[in-house]
This record gives C-alpha cells, sequence and structure tokens, in this order.
C-alpha cells in the first residue's frame, strides 16, 4: 500500500496565512471597538434581547441600546412591557445599523446611521439587515416627554 503524500503550494500556504490573519484582525477590532464596548460605570441589563447600558449624567440618563438583527419590538418587548405598542420617547443618536419606525395610524420613520432620532410615543419598530443596532439615547425617566419637548403621541 502506497501512502499518499498532499504538499500545499507555496501560494495555498500564504492564503491560508492571510485568511488567519484577517480573521485574528477581525476579532481584535470587534473586541476594541468602542460603539459595543462596555460603558465603564454604567448599569448593564438585558431585556427582550436588547443590551441597554445606563449612565447617569446630571438629571438625565444616557443609555446605549444596542439590538440584534432581527429584532422586532412586538415580538421581542411587546410581552415584557405589556402594551399594545412601545410607547416611551426616544431621543439620540443612531450609532450604527438601520430601524424602522411604525405607527398605529401606518405612518413610517426609517432611520439609518448616522442620524440623529426623535420618535413618538406609540410605535412598533425593528432592526433592518443583518446588521446590530447601536443607539445612544438621552432621557429623563418618566419626564423625557416634557423635558425634552416631544410630543405624548404621535400626530400629523
Amino acid at each position: 500500500m502506497r501512502k499518499r503524500i498532499v504538499r500545499k503550494s507555496r501560494a495555498s500556504a500564504k492564503s491560508a496565512k492571510r485568511r488567519k490573519a484577517a480573521s485574528v484582525k477581525r476579532r481584535t477590532t470587534r473586541a476594541a471597538d468602542p460603539v459595543v464596548a462596555p460603558v465603564r460605570g454604567a448599569e448593564r441589563r438585558q431585556i427582550g434581547h436588547v443590551r441597554l447600558e445606563v449612565g447617569r449624567a446630571g438629571a438625565a440618563r444616557v443609555k446605549r441600546m444596542i439590538y440584534p438583527a432581527g429584532f422586532h419590538w412586538a415580538k421581542d418587548m411587546k410581552s415584557a412591557v405589556g402594551t399594545e405598542l412601545c410607547m416611551h420617547a426616544h431621543v439620540g443618536f443612531l450609532v450604527r445599523g438601520e430601524i424602522h419606525i411604525e405607527y398605529a395610524d401606518g405612518c413610517i420613520l426609517e432611520f439609518k446611521a448616522p442620524q440623529v432620532v426623535a420618535i413618538e410615543p406609540g410605535h412598533d419598530g425593528w432592526v433592518v439587515g443583518r446588521e446590530p443596532v447601536v443607539m445612544i439615547e438621552f432621557d429623563f425617566e418618566r419626564d423625557t416627554i416634557n423635558r425634552t419637548g416631544m410630543p405624548d403621541a404621535h400626530r400629523h
């Protein structure tokens, strides 16, 4: 019985090294990405598949929310919150990704990073595409609507 000897060409060995180096670079880049790295001093929690980190800034809260690809408020948050639609006002900055917002009257808003975001209460929403959404939000807990000048509901 003859042994079969397989030799890789130099080109394929170099290609394998490049692939490995690129893989290490991607892992290192992701881990070092400040947009998704843990926020020092922030309170961390997970709500309906959303990774939430909250820090205080004067009377306001600054929140970083990371919504995974495939997130849909009606599917992932509705049962946890207990309302038909999201009744929170969102004011902030969309750092990464794309979101689709729909109001009960059929009005649709779409936001794609980088973009300032102002979303009135009474909406459903979901992540568009395969990229997670990263949003920085500013709020005043139950007084967000008054303190930011947002309407208490969506109107035309």
